[in-house]
């Protein structure tokens, strides 16, 4: 059943399909918009891909087949690989094969580890850490199968009496060509704006974390959306959810988990944070689509 709900996903992008011109994109359409985040995943040590987090993110992405989202979104660091090893691909090769608990579409948000693994680090054309392993590998298993080019992008979503975009924001591949997208897109009118960036709003060391809250700040947003930081926490001043603990080494207390995020009857919507293993509610909250508490 969800395999044909697949199906029907890629149908609805075609033929009837609208596009702008602006960054020729389709639309999916939804019944309802309901989707899952999971976030980072990561071995602790670089290079140790006999220890990566496998048997984690599977459990992770099983959990999530079982709510049945159509779609997910993830924050990025599906890696901890040296540039110079010959880590990378069997590393990104585990985390696709544990993805495949679940049957839905993934959007995948590229992380510093996708870069060089600093968080300073910038990668692809004029990014002064060009294009490692680490980068290209990332783009053809994770990006290029989604017909996407570029690190980043944006996906569009409506329902009967909504629309939503979500915009991929790639902060360790900055440069003025996606600050001149990012513009664009966000002042696409939508019901629901959800930015997805790997950094939170307080990891400014990566390059395109400030001037891409910047220009989200000129523009409405639902949510925020980010990782980095191997935990779950929810900061409402900055329409900001944190999801990082989808296999990479705890921070806090919390266990590993995912967030399913689910529109209302009355236009809220309800985000939800588990934990894999009790499937117990670590926290619950509703905004409206401008982002704030009803």
């Amino acid at each position: 059943m969800r395999r044909l709900l697949l199906l029907a996903l890629a149908a609805c992008r075609s033929p009837d399909v609208k596009v702008d011109a602006a960054v020729d994109a389709p639309v999916t359409q939804l019944t309802d918009l309901r989707f899952a985040v999971v976030g980072d995943t990561r071995p602790a040590n670089i290079d140790d891909t006999a220890n990566y987090p496998s048997d984690i993110v599977r459990q992770i992405w099983t959990d999530v087949e079982a709510e049945a989202p159509p779609f997910a979104v993830t924050t990025g660091d599906y890696m901890f690989a040296s540039t110079t090893g010959s880590e990378v691909g069997p590393q990104l090769d585990l985390y696709l094969n544990a993805r495949m608990a679940y049957s839905g579409m993934v959007y995948p948000a590229m992380g510093n580890h996708e870069c060089t693994g600093y968080t300073a680090s910038n990668c692809g054309p004029g990014g002064k850490d060009g294009s490692p392993p680490n980068y290209q590998l990332f783009l053809s298993k994770l990006i290029f199968p989604l017909g996407e080019t570029k690190p980043y992008y944006a996906e569009r979503f409506s329902g009967p009496d909504w629309t939503a975009k979500f915009v991929f924001i790639a902060g360790n591949a900055w440069g003025d060509d996606q600050a001149l997208w990012l513009e664009r897109v966000l002042s696409e009118p939508t019901t629901y704006t959800f930015a997805v960036r790997h950094e939170p709003h307080y990891s400014n060391t990566a390059p395109g974390v400030d001037p891409s809250t910047q220009i989200l700040a000129k523009h409405p947003l639902t949510l925020l959306i980010t990782g980095h930081t191997h935990s779950y926490s929810h900061v409402p001043a900055y329409r900001e959810i944190i999801v990082g603990n989808g296999g990479a080494p705890l921070t806090s207390s919390q266990n590993y988990g995912y967030v399913i995020v689910a529109r209302q009857p009355d236009g809220t919507l309800q985000s939800t944070s588990y934990d894999y293993m009790s499937h117990a509610i670590v926290e619950q909250f509703s905004v409206t689509p401008g982002g704030i508490a009803p």
